[in-house]
């Protein structure tokens, strides 16, 4: 590893470089079309979570897609593990870092072509997770808002590749963010049954069950399989199944998950108190203690921390 420097970098087809050179082309796909695809971990205390289970997703993505990266997973996660070692030095020691890894199909093939190089662009970089500025949601709890904008059906194309073209999932959360400036917007599928958020899933708590949509219409994240997980092996039954609003209102708890927030519970859906009160319920509050456990990290006092910070 080279001399450490005062700017981040980032690997860049082959090359480590500080992040102020990475130049990707105006005529690249994944500008052009959102033809790309990216997955991203976090670290819990300078140490990256479940990046195995995050390079299999990438790579299943990358198969759906027809983009052939040109790196195998195993040199994909070295790639990943060099370029978070080298940029470990410009976070404190209580911050920790959104690591990701993006491929898109490359430069577009056209008449007149100066270059005759027309390989996917892959980039791996980091990025300082917002602990202070999402600190108040494990104090307060998340407002979740449902859009009128749905999430694309899996008939249209399926949510199980994680694409870089978010343009509906960002259009989701304008208009959630309009009504409630600091909500999360959970998008409901076309059939009126609640489907995702841009990066996070959602859980419902009924009578000790857990209630969380099926994996068909959503993006199955790391951190939603890891709550299941964790669910089953403490006991609570949780059912992957069609969820409306219904559900959700009269539910007894309710949280998402997310890379970067693990797992926080919902104080509201569309304004409306849920039914155990100011979030953690009791159901949220063993997940989470089981989380932290697996991570080996306290991420909740992570962000509590940061409050008067």
């Amino acid at each position: 590893m080279t001399e450490l420097g005062n700017e981040r970098v980032a690997y860049f087809n082959g090359e480590i470089l500080p992040e102020s050179r990475v130049a990707v082309s105006f005529r690249d796909t994944g500008f052009l079309y959102g033809d790309g695809v990216f997955d991203t971990t976090r670290t819990f205390g300078h140490k990256p979570f479940r990046l195995d289970d995050h390079v299999k997703r990438l790579f299943r993505s990358l198969r759906a897609t027809g983009i052939d990266p040109g790196l195998t997973p195993e040199r994909t996660i070295e790639i990943t593990e060099d370029v978070l070692a080298r940029n470990l030095h410009l976070i404190d020691a209580d911050d920790d870092y959104w690591v990701t890894q993006r491929v898109t199909r490359g430069v577009k093939t056209i008449e007149g072509d100066l270059t005759d190089v027309h390989e996917p662009t892959v980039i791996v970089e980091c990025t300082p997770l917002p602990i202070k500025a999402r600190a108040r949601l494990f104090r307060d709890g998340i407002d979740v808002v449902i859009p009128s904008v749905r999430r694309v059906p899996p008939e249209s194309l399926s949510p199980r590749i994680k694409t870089q073209n978010y343009l509906n999932l960002v259009m989701a959360d304008r208009e959630a963010k309009a009504r409630t400036p600091d909500a999360w917007a959970i998008l409901l599928d076309t059939n009126g049954n609640l489907c995702e958020g841009m990066g996070s899933n959602i859980f419902l708590v009924r009578d000790g069950r857990l209630l969380t949509p099926q994996a068909r219409h959503v993006l199955p994240g790391i951190s939603r399989q890891t709550v299941i997980e964790l669910a089953e092996g403490l006991g609570l039954p949780v059912e992957e199944t069609d969820i409306d609003l219904y559900d959700a209102y009269t539910a007894d708890e309710a949280f998402l998950t997310s890379t970067s927030l693990c797992l926080c519970g919902i104080r509201n859906i569309n304004g409306q108190p849920l039914g155990a009160g100011a979030p953690p319920g009791p159901v949220t509050a063993r997940l989470t203690e089981a989380y932290k456990e697996l991570a080996g990290f306290d991420f909740v006092a992570q962000y509590l921390n940061r409050l008067n910070g």
